[in-house]
């Protein structure tokens, strides 16, 4: 059974910086896997935030390019989002997503909200 759990949410300034960790823990073989970061905010749909291949490439939505960076390391089965120049709009639960073809994995999720 594969398990997925998030941490590092929490309260952040404007302006301010969080990093998001996500643990992976079961019989799958990360390196074959995509690993990505979604969110969502209240009364919106789920988004993609920030996804890293397992070809080595990473992608990000416009809204958070230049800002966030996502990192992963097979070895210790994990990925980060680190959130840098944090705005109110990115208030929202932030979700670990771990996927390969028709196999998608996703943690519980942890809030983030980005407030004065």
């Amino acid at each position: 059974q594969v398990q997925v759990v998030e941490s590092g949410g929490g309260l952040v300034q404007p302006g301010g910086s969080l990093r998001l960790s996500c643990a992976v823990s079961g019989s799958i073989v990360v390196r074959d896997y995509a690993m990505a970061w979604w969110r969502q905010a209240p009364g919106k749909q789920r988004e993609v935030v920030a996804t890293f291949e397992s070809g080595g490439r990473a992608n990000y939505a416009d809204s958070v390019k230049g800002r966030f960076t996502i990192s992963r390391d097979n070895a210790k089965k994990t990925t980060s989002l680190q959130m840098n120049s944090l705005k109110p709009e990115d208030t929202a639960v932030y979700y670990c997503n771990v996927n390969r073809l028709s196999y998608w994995f996703w943690g519980q999720g942890t809030q983030v909200t980005v407030s004065s």
